[in-house]
């Protein structure tokens, strides 16, 4: 078996999705790419996350070809494999549909600088890729696009990607742009929120790039 060890990895955080509390059902997707081989590892399609096992996990390239596994894969493959041809610095990458994340992006726009924690993101805001259906290479490109120098991207009426080194690090930042989009949401609901200006925004990145390390 291909990748056992991503499977699992995979698997685990699935769970934790549902655990946490950003995504619902069989919403979202999650994927891990080993550069040396080539190949991808991803949730299969319609499957519920508590339900997956190891022989679930569907193993592609990056053509979309399947190499190994007898499920579907996900409906968003392309929206992986894309990141990975293009993004040097992406090994794994999530796609939820976390319930804050996605109000934002229903309104069509960016989640900007409310809280500091954007910036785990890598820039001063969270974009919002133009809407396209789920699944096409349409929806794909404009996700790619709109993520160009961050992390992470919002998907127009749909949901949020992060990607990042490995699965730990793309969870964690999954978990902290959904606590940033529910400040946002909720202190909009209030009032006007205050956004941090730029040149904080880019100390706090620079900050987060050794955040946690020795």
């Amino acid at each position: 078996m291909l990748m056992v060890e991503q499977r699992k990895q995979i698997i685990h955080y699935g769970k934790k999705l549902i655990d946490t509390g950003l995504t619902v059902g069989t919403g979202g997707n999650i994927s891990v790419f080993d550069r040396k081989t080539g190949y991808m590892a991803i949730t299969p399609s319609g499957i519920e996350y508590y339900q997956l096992q190891e022989k679930d996990i569907v193993i592609m390239d990056l053509e979309g070809n399947v190499i190994e596994g007898s499920l579907k894969p996900s409906s968003e493959h392309q929206m992986h494999s894309i990141v990975y041809k293009n993004r040097d610095d992406a090994h794994a990458m999530i796609h939820t549909h976390a319930l804050y994340a996605t109000t934002i992006s229903c309104l069509n726009e960016e989640l900007p600088a409310v809280d500091y924690l954007v910036a785990h993101a890598g820039g001063p805001n969270i974009r919002c890729a133009k809407y396209a259906t789920y699944g096409t290479k349409e929806l794909a490109n404009n996700a790619l696009e709109a993520m160009e120098d961050r992390k992470a991207v919002l998907l127009a009426n749909h949901g949020i990607n992060v990607i990042g080194s490995n699965l730990d690090e793309t969870f964690a930042i999954t978990e902290q742009l959904e606590f940033c989009a529910r400040l946002y949401w909720q202190s909009r609901a209030i009032g006007k929120p205050v956004i941090l200006d730029n040149e904080e925004m880019e100390m706090m990145v620079e900050r987060f790039k050794t955040y946690g390390k020795q």
